[in-house]
Order: structure tokens, then sequence, then C-alpha cells
């Protein structure tokens, strides 16, 4: 197979550098417009020249990325830059527009900025990994699953629903609004169920993805870059389907927040299933997931037939 051209390592430099320069002009800048005195006329040209040439060195560097590097990796380098050249942009205009004493609090917000935008830089894979996504997934939500919905949270022999259903606490036992009907608790366990699928199909694809993960072909790159875009839509899924199953319920909003974040995970289980990163030793969690994942989705249909 035709092999991609091992890159990163160069890249990784050539970023780093850049990225470092761009920081430090960005400092330099508002440091010059930090007291008084003004900086000179010359001054002044050599901060331009200085934050001009970083940021369009940065702005260079991610079109000299080889396409063959995949998406991914072009994606995270095209969104610091943007957020670099919006961040010089925002303290140039809060120095304009800022009386000259000390630093503002404005000017700190926009330096701070370049600096977490050039900082993401150094967090990019090092050799020829491929910089598959790390990130959370609706963790907000798991607080509000295992204290409120979660059986396990309370003990398999206690009302999980016990410390939100008093009445004392709850006002009138007319006040609907503020708890769960018995129909909305049924479909409570097969939501939950949808979530920890999700939450165990991230786990075990980035386990997958760690162990067997190349970025050695086009093809491979590809499919990583095909991983990374679909398991990037299982968080707001999460929390649409989360936001939904707030009391009042709307049973019939839960069922298809329910099936959006099932043909998201449909789809991650499919890519992965397909890929290089699930040889035979992976399949087994890959139906697993699958069949967990359908009879959950089967139950939620059966619980809202009547809403239809």
């Amino acid at each position: 197979p035709e092999t991609v051209p091992n890159v990163l390592t160069q890249l990784n430099c050539s970023l780093g550098q850049t990225f470092k320069a761009t920081s430090q002009e960005a400092t330099k800048l508002s440091l010059a417009f930090s007291r008084p005195p003004l900086p000179s006329a010359e001054d002044c040209q050599k901060l331009s020249e200085g934050v001009q040439s970083a940021v369009l060195a940065a702005a260079t560097v991610y079109y000299w990325l080889p396409k063959g590097q995949g998406t991914t990796l072009r994606k995270m380098v095209r969104d610091a830059t943007a957020e670099v050249v919006e961040g010089m942009i925002q303290l140039t205009d809060v120095i304009l527009s800022t009386p000259l004493q000390s630093l503002s609090q404005e000017q700190l917000i926009s330096t701070g900025s370049i600096w977490e935008a050039c900082e993401q830089i150094s967090h990019l894979p090092q050799g020829d990994t491929h910089p598959f996504p790390q990130g959370h997934y609706g963790d907000r939500w798991w607080t509000l699953a295992f204290q409120y919905m979660c059986p396990q949270a309370q003990g398999e022999d206690q009302d999980p629903y016990s410390d939100i259903m008093e009445d004392e606490e709850l006002g009138s036992p007319g006040n609907r609004d503020t708890y769960w009907s018995e129909a909305d608790r049924q479909l409570l366990g097969p939501c939950m169920g949808l979530m920890k699928a999700s939450k165990a199909c991230l786990k075990k694809l980035l386990g997958a993805v760690k162990v067997h993960g190349k970025a050695d072909t086009p093809e491979q790159v590809a499919q990583l870059d095909d991983l990374a875009d679909i398991t990037n839509e299982i968080s707001p899924s999460i929390d649409e389907l989360a936001l939904s199953m707030y009391p009042p319920m709307n049973q019939l909003a839960v069922r298809l927040n329910a099936a959006k974040l099932v043909s998201v995970l449909k789809k991650v289980l499919e890519i992965t299933k397909a890929s290089h990163v699930c040889p035979p030793s992976e399949e087994g969690w890959v139906q697993f997931l699958t069949g967990a994942v359908d009879h959950n989705m089967d139950k939620i249909k059966d619980f809202t037939q009547s809403e239809l």
C-alpha cells in the first residue's frame, strides 16, 4: 500500500515554533501598551510587523499541511489559527479603545485567548499518531442521571426517586410539572441504557484506537477521520436526550432524541467494525453494544407507541 510520508514530527516542530512565536508577539504587544509612555512610532512599526509576520506564519503552516495527514489534524490547526487571528484583532481593538494606564481586564482576556489557542498546538500527537479526539461527551448530565435516574445510585432496594419525590419538597401533589409520571418513569430505564451504551462505546473505541490505530496509509487516516467526525456527534446527541428527560417529560421528544442518539451510535459501531481498529479481538464489544442499543430503543418505542 501507498505510505503516507511520516511528516508529523516535522509538523510538530514547525507548528510548535510558529505558534510559540505568535504567543510571544501577542505578549510583547500587550505589555508595550500596559503602562505609559506610549511606544514610539518606530517601536509601533516593529510591533506591527512582528504580529503580522507571526499570524501569516501560522496561516502558512496550516496551508502547508499535507492533505494526506487527514482532516482531523487540519481542522485542529485551522481552528487554532482562526482563534489566533480573532484574538489578535480583539487585542488590537482593546488597545486602541482603552486609555493607557495599566493592563485592563479586557486586554488580559484577549491576550490569554491567544495563549490558549497557541497552547492547543502543543497537544498535537507525536510521531505518526492520529490526533483522534479524546474529549468529553455529555459529562454534565451524568450527575443528573446517576442521582435521579439510575437505581444503582440509590441502591437496588431503594426508590431511586425518593429524594426528589417527597410532597414536602415538591409542594402540592397536583404540581406534576416537578416530577415524573408513572409512564415517564418507564422511559428512564431504557434512556439510561442508551446513555450507558454511549459511555461504554466511547471508552471501548478510544481503547481500540490506542491499541490498533495507525496512520501509515491514506485509507487508515481516512478511517480515523471518519471515526473522529462521527464520535464528535455523541456529546450533543446525549445532551438533547438528557434535556428531554427532565420532568415534565414530553415522551415524543424523548423518543425522537433517543432515535437520534441511536443513529449516531450505530454509525460509530458500523464504521468501527469496518475499520482497521477492529480486528477479530474487538468484534465482541461492537456486537454486544449494537444489541444493547437496539434493545433499549425497542423498549422506548414500545413505551411511547401511544404518543404517535
